[in-house]
């Protein structure tokens, strides 16, 4: 079985996951495909290596490696160009494209990793901008090939969704899988749709946000402050259809009728939540929901996500203190 790594285009995500894996304690070839000069090539090179230097020192600062690990990592970092990187290709269990996000840029990576790699070896593109059903036209054998959306910064956000094709081998799948898991990551699948699930979810996020300033709603300030004391700290602990189970899908169904009247109709229920409704599957209180709760001792379940909660709120020095009100304001 093939065992190298190559990555493709060393931008802010090429970098990002070299340094995943790297850190991880694997090699990685991180290859530039732009044609340059001698010349240009040692300086875009020196360029790059001084990235990955600097990102390693932020990882030293953050405490999650030492300076002699931060060296050790940098050393597992092959950089060669184009016309240097066919003996790593050739043996690579995998290929990350992280090249600029235009379709001709794309065409002409896959066209030359058709012909550089074996044929066993898995290509994904790391596009936030393209669907895996429209890049796998360019690629020869689209049973190797599918997308890896990975979120920045790539070296710290556990989270990878793959998107795979209808041509896509379930022995590519599971092996890019098993790849990432490598790295420490938390792989998720979704069908080859726009904007994958977080992109979609956090541009609807964002922009009722900035729309909740532009109608005077509150400031920048304490819609940021509510979101990340509110918002992100419980959806951190529960994922949002989880969050639905919590509350009852029949509540979101009146307050989102009740913002749709009030706001817009941008705000009203999808079908599936009235459907859920119809059927008795409102949440934890009905047994079931977007989740089986049947056999789960949910006393037992709650509190495991309650005690998440107050680890999180512990790291922010936010966890509610007993008779605070009779003591002396924190300073």
């Amino acid at each position: 079985m093939n065992q190298k790594l190559c990555v493709i285009g060393a931008g802010r995500m090429g970098v990002g996951i070299t340094l995943s894996y790297v850190h991880a304690g694997l090699d990685v070839t991180l290859i530039d495909i732009k044609p340059r000069t001698a010349a240009e090539q040692a300086e875009y090179f020196a360029r790059v290596r001084d990235d990955l230097r600097r990102e390693l020192s932020i990882l030293s600062r953050l405490g999650l490696l030492d300076a002699a690990q931060a060296e050790i990592a940098l050393a597992r970092v092959h950089l060669c160009s184009r016309e240097d990187a066919q003996a790593d290709l050739r043996q690579a269990r995998a290929v990350f494209e992280a090249v600029p996000e235009r379709l001709d840029a794309k065409r002409d990576a896959f066209l030359w990793l058709g012909s550089a790699c074996a044929p066993d070896t898995i290509i994904a593109s790391t596009t936030s901008t393209f669907l895996v059903t429209e890049l796998a036209e360019l690629v020869q054998d689209p049973k190797r090939f599918l997308n890896a959306h990975w979120l920045n910064p790539a070296y710290l956000i556990p989270l990878v969704e793959v998107s795979r094709g209808p041509q896509t081998s379930d022995a590519a799948t599971q092996g890019l899988m098993e790849l990432l898991r490598q790295a420490g990551k938390k792989p998720v699948q979704c069908a080859p749709a726009a904007g994958y699930i977080v992109p979609r979810i956090q541009a609807l996020a964002m922009n009722e946000a900035a729309r909740m300033v532009e109608e005077g709603v509150a400031s920048a300030e304490d819609i940021d402050t509510a979101v990340r004391l509110g918002f992100g700290l419980r959806f951190s602990v529960l994922g949002l259809l989880e969050f639905i189970d919590w509350g009852g899908g029949d509540i979101l169904y009146y307050a989102s009728r009740y913002l749709a009247d009030a706001i817009d109709p941008r705000f009203a229920s999808p079908a599936v939540i009235a459907r859920n409704m119809e059927q008795g599957r409102n949440g934890l209180r009905d047994g079931q929901g977007f989740y089986d709760y049947a056999g789960m001792d949910v006393n037992a379940y709650k509190m495991e996500r309650l005690a998440q909660l107050c680890k999180r709120l512990e790291v922010m020095e936010l966890l509610p203190r007993y008779d605070a009100a009779r003591q002396p304001p924190a300073r």
